[in-house]
C-alpha cells in the first residue's frame, strides 16, 4: 500500500486500551477520565480480522500500544495470534514496566520481536510526582526481567521533559551504556496534557550527553520500526536514540498507520480521525474495511502540523502511543 507521496505503508501502531494503571501528568488528568466500555473496545477476533486482512496487502509490522496494553487480559494471547498471520515479521510492544515482571516470560513465549519500556526518572520521589501512582522499583524488576528472559531489542523510552535535569540524562543514558538497552528520548508532543509543556530539545540533550561521555556518532542502521535517530557512544554496549518529531521532522520517510482502540483510524497523529472501521470489523465486511483503508491512506497528509497549532483533542493515551 503506499500513498499519495509515495510512501509505502507497511507498519500499524494498534492500540488494544485506552486505560492505564498510572496517570502520567503530561498524558492524562488524575481524575475524571471516561474510559471506553468494554463492548465499545475492539475484540480479539475483530483485532485478528483487521491484521489479517492488512497483512494480505502488504503490512510486516505490528505495533501493540495502550493505554497501558498489559492491563487488557488477552494482550499474551493476541500478540501470538498475531505473530502466527501470514505476511507479518514482526510484532513489538510499548508498556509502561509496571507489570513486565509479571509478563516477560509469556511475552518471550508468545515471540514478540522488541519491547519499548517507559522510564522517565531515576528518582523514586519524581517518578511518582509524574505518574501519581507509581512505583519505580516496580518498572525496573519488569526492565531486570525483560533482560534476564531474554527479550529481544528492548528499549528505554524517555520524554524529553524540561525539568530532566543534566543528572537525569546521564543516568538514565547509563542503561546504554551498561547494557545491550537502546536508550531514546522522545520530545514532548503537544497533544492533549503535554500542549504546552516545557521540554527539551534533542540538541540540548546531545551537549549534556556529550560532555560527559564524549562524541554521539550517527549510526546508520535501523534498529526497530519506528523513527529514531540512533548514535553511537564510546563504550556503550547500547545506542542513544532520539524520537523528535518537531525539531526534526521524519514525516518523508513515515510508514505508518494507527488504530485506536475503538476502531478509529488515524493516518498520522495530529489528524482528527478519518474514518472508524469498526462496523467493517464486526460484520467482517473485508471489502468495506479495504476500502476504507486504502482511502484513508490516500488522504496520508505530507507532514503533520503540530507547529501551526492543529491537532487531535483527545489525551495521548485515547489515541495509542
Amino acid at each position: 500500500m503506499k500513498d499519495s507521496f509515495n510512501r509505502e505503508i507497511d507498519y500499524i501502531r494498534l492500540s488494544v486500551t485506552d486505560r492505564c494503571d498510572l496517570r502520567c501528568t503530561y498524558c492524562m488528568p488524575a481524575t475524571g477520565m471516561c474510559f471506553l466500555k468494554k463492548e465499545e473496545v475492539l475484540s480479539l477476533e475483530e483485532i485478528l480480522f483487521l491484521v489479517e486482512n492488512l497483512a494480505a496487502q502488504g503490512i510486516k509490522k505490528v505495533k501493540i500500544t495502550g493505554g497501558e496494553p498489559l492491563t487488557r487480559k488477552d494482550t499474551i494471547p493476541l500478540i501470538k495470534a498475531i505473530k502466527a498471520i501470514q505476511g507479518i515479521e514482526k510484532v513489538t510492544l510499548t508498556t509502561n514496566g509496571i507489570q513486565l515482571d509479571k509478563y516477560a516470560s509469556a511475552l518471550k513465549t508468545a515471540g514478540l520481536d522488541g519491547i519499548n519500556i517507559s522510564i522517565d526518572t531515576l528518582d523514586p520521589d519524581e517518578f511518582r510526582k509524574i505518574t501519581r501512582v507509581g512505583e519505580l522499583e516496580r518498572v525496573l524488576n519488569g526492565l531486570r526481567k525483560a533482560v534476564a528472559v531474554e527479550l529481544p531489542n528492548i528499549k528505554v523510552n524517555t520524554v524529553a521533559r524540561g525539568e530532566l535535569t543534566a543528572k537525569e540524562i546521564c543516568t538514565i543514558a547509563k542503561f546504554a551504556k551498561e547494557s545491550p538497552i537502546h536508550v531514546r528520548f522522545i520530545e514532548l508532543m503537544p497533544i492533549g496534557l503535554g500542549k504546552g509543556c516545557p521540554g527539551k530539545t534533542q540538541e540540548e540533550l546531545i551537549s549534556v550527553l556529550q560532555d560527559n561521555y564524549g562524541v554521539l556518532t550517527p549510526f546508520e542502521q535501523r534498529l526497530g520500526n519506528g523513527p529514531a535517530s540512533y548514535f553511537s557512544i564510546p563504550h556503550f554496549k547500547g545506542k542513544i536514540g532520539f524520537i523528535s518529531a518537531l525539531g526534526h521532522c521524519f514525516c518523508a520517510e513515515c510508514d505508518r498507520i494507527r488504530f485506536t482502540a475503538d476502531g478509529s483510524l488515524k493516518t498520522c497523529l495530529h489528524m482528527e480521525d478519518g474514518c472508524n472501521v469498526k462496523e467493517a470489523l464486526r460484520t467482517e465486511n473485508k471489502e468495506l474495511l479495504l476500502e476504507q483503508v486504502f482511502t484513508a491512506i490516500q488522504q496520508k497528509p505530507e507532514k503533520h502540523h503540530f507547529l501551526e497549532n492543529q491537532g487531535d483533542s483527545r489525551l495521548m493515551s485515547q489515541i495509542g502511543g
